[in-house]
């Protein structure tokens, strides 16, 4: 008998073991509460842990393992988010909105499983999005040689954690998006961009420049596309005559756009009449793209330059207190973009002949001529003597070290503002300072020359006593190389965007570097 009651304990036991067991297999999930707005359902570990993806486990772990959207009145304001990806220039077919949307209406009728499934799936939506409006969709180091900003630190699974945080949407929403005005300025564009109808125009084209009075039948068609882009109002006839009211659009439409406004219509002026509503939007996008791999924070104080704007200016408090014309590289050398901090000056700088212009520009030209030598007052060295031009090989021309001497025929003119980059790329003087008044001025080897760089010097060495412009000039006089440190800290962002907007119009300017329709392709691609 004692041996038929151990028995019946053991299967008792067994029985009761297999009762604390439910089969994880198939989790089934619980209604934790029901709210005005709709169920809360607790989510199954299992069911996380087979998504793979610890970000967003870590925000349903922040909400004690239970749906988030299903219940929250923010859910309607997500949806909006995601219907509307296009306004930060994203593209919808990266998103399940179709998904989305037939869930979302029939949110009556789903299983406690599929509720669970559509809560997930809006997180997940959320996660893509915020990762391509904070980050970007492309990686520049992956398409650039000539990049060199450092990778932004932004944690996703903490800006996705924000939208938990009560009545914090819009906060959340905001810490996602570039705060930086052009950013802004961009996303404007785009808004601007799609108010204009969808256009059919043909491509123009020109054999001679037209000037006011000239008489020529393109110009109807010219004044069409002044009239759509609003740079004059639509007339009510249309001519083929070149009038002072077209003329002054054409001038409106040139500043725009970057060009001389002369009036005169050019090959440019042409050429950026032929861009579509379409491609100027694509454009735009890229330009959004391309901010998106900015610094997210600029210092209290530092130089912006816009490489197809030729411009460079001084930013303090984030005000704009000085602007420069600048000369940068041609499309062959092209000026990289880079972020750093300004170490030193030289006044009087040497200029040792880096290895692309030596390669393509001083061996080529010497090899011709020996008379070159002296013309750009280069002295040449191998080692520590010096060479004379008579003596030079061709052949060994590379291993050659050349230096042109300071002075007012110096390359680099008679300063030159150093810092830290793997490009050796500088900012400079010129000698040629009359390329300033050209409207297209991609013109240098890769560093950029400054228009009044002495002007910019003295603001930037800040000390009235030691570096005012009667010291410098004292410096300069005397021809010998000097170095002086910078003792405030100033950053330099050598940056590319070729489009914003101001004042409710839109601004272009000339992709310089062809950058623009490649990356656009590779957005939607």
């Amino acid at each position: 008998m004692k041996h038929f009651y151990l028995l019946l304990f053991l299967l008792l036991l067994i029985s009761c073991d297999k009762k604390k067991k439910p089969d994880s297999s198939n989790p089934k999930p619980v209604a934790v509460e029901v709210t005005d707005e709709g169920k809360v359902l607790a989510i199954d570990s299992t069911y996380l842990s087979k998504k793979n993806d610890s970000i967003l486990v870590a925000f349903y772990q922040a909400n004690d393992n239970k749906t988030f959207w299903l219940a929250f009145n923010c859910r309607e304001s997500l949806l909006t988010v995601l219907k509307n990806v296009e306004e930060e220039g994203l593209n919808p077919k990266d998103f399940d909105l179709k998904k989305i949307g037939k869930l979302e209406k029939s949110i009556p009728t789903l299983s406690d499983k599929e509720l669970i499934d559509f809560d997930f799936l809006l997180t997940q939506n959320l996660k893509k999005y915020v990762e391509k409006v904070a980050k970007g969709s492309l990686n520049p180091k992956e398409l650039y040689k000539d990049w060199d900003l450092k990778e932004n630190k932004i944690d996703i699974q903490q800006l996705l954690l924000n939208f938990q945080r009560k009545d914090s949407f819009d906060f959340a929403l905001n810490e996602v998006k570039p705060s930086h005005i052009m950013y802004q300025k961009l996303k404007h564009s785009l808004q601007l961009i799609n108010q204009f109808p969808d256009e059919n125009f043909k491509k123009l084209e020109i054999k001679d420049k037209i000037v006011l009075n000239d008489t020529n039948a393109i110009l109807i068609e010219v004044k069409k596309r002044l009239a759509y882009w609003y740079d004059m109002k639509k007339p009510d006839s249309l001519t083929n005559i070149y009038d002072e009211t077209t003329f002054n659009a054409v001038k409106n439409f040139q500043s725009r756009h970057g060009l001389a406004p002369d009036g005169v219509i050019g090959k440019g002026t042409i050429a950026s009449l032929n861009f579509t509503k379409q491609k100027r939007k694509e454009q735009i996008i890229a330009n959004m793209e391309r901010w998106r791999w900015y610094p997210r924070e600029f210092e209290k104080e530092y130089l912006i330059i816009n490489i197809p704007d030729y411009s460079l200016q001084v930013v303090k408090e984030k005000d704009t207190v000085k602007t420069h014309r600048i000369i940068v590289g041609k499309a062959s050398r092209r000026t990289p973009i880079l972020s750093s901090k300004l170490s030193y000056v030289v006044f009087n700088p040497t200029w040792t002949v880096p290895p692309t212009i030596l390669k393509e520009d001083v061996i080529p030209a010497a090899t011709k001529n020996r008379g070159y030598f002296a013309s750009k007052n280069l002295t040449i060295y191998e080692g520590g003597t010096v060479v004379s031009p008579s003596d030079w090989i061709p052949s060994k021309g590379k291993s050659y070290r050349y230096v042109q001497a300071p002075g007012s025929t110096n390359s680099l003119g008679l300063v030159k503002i150093m810092f830290p980059n793997r490009f050796s790329v500088y900012l400079h003087d010129t000698n040629t300072r009359g390329y300033f008044e050209r409207e297209n001025r991609s013109l240098s080897s890769g560093c950029v020359r400054v228009q009044n760089p002495f002007e910019l010097t003295e603001y930037l060495l800040s000390d009235s006593i030691n570096w005012n412009k009667e010291k410098i000039d004292e410096v300069l006089a005397e021809s010998k190389t000097k170095n002086v440190n910078f003792t405030k800290p100033i950053y330099l962002h050598l940056l590319y965007w070729t489009a914003w907007s101001d004042k409710n119009l839109l601004i272009f300017r000339d992709d310089i570097y062809g950058l623009d329709a490649e990356l656009y392709k590779k957005l939607r691609n």
